[in-house]
């Protein structure tokens, strides 16, 4: 199980990104028009002007159940542990368990 407070980061960080996804978006559109080198870095000086955690890339997704952040499956949100236990369980209706 993760600790609470990287839990709690997390949401924070995802609440961050929200927050700022159009501040972001925007300014990235008008770096790809302009055509001078020196307007561009002007425009590259208003995307660092947010905060940093507001980064899609500092983001990660953790498992539903644990809140581990490492070896997670995007279809259904859990780790690799979580998912083999629920699978044996037969929680999860469509997977099948695989032995070779």
């Amino acid at each position: 199980m993760a600790r609470k407070s990287l839990i709690q980061r997390e949401k924070k960080r995802q609440k961050l990104e929200q927050k700022y996804h159009l501040i972001r978006r925007s300014p990235k559109k008008e770096i790809r028009k302009v055509p001078l080198l020196s307007d561009k870095w002007e425009i590259h000086g208003k995307l660092q002007s947010p905060p940093r955690n507001s980064a899609p890339t500092r983001l990660h997704r953790r498992c539903f159940s644990t809140g581990r952040p490492r070896a997670n499956y995007r279809d259904f949100g859990l780790s690799g542990h979580i998912l083999c236990e629920m699978v044996n369980a037969c929680l999860l209706p469509g997977a099948t368990r695989s032995s070779w």
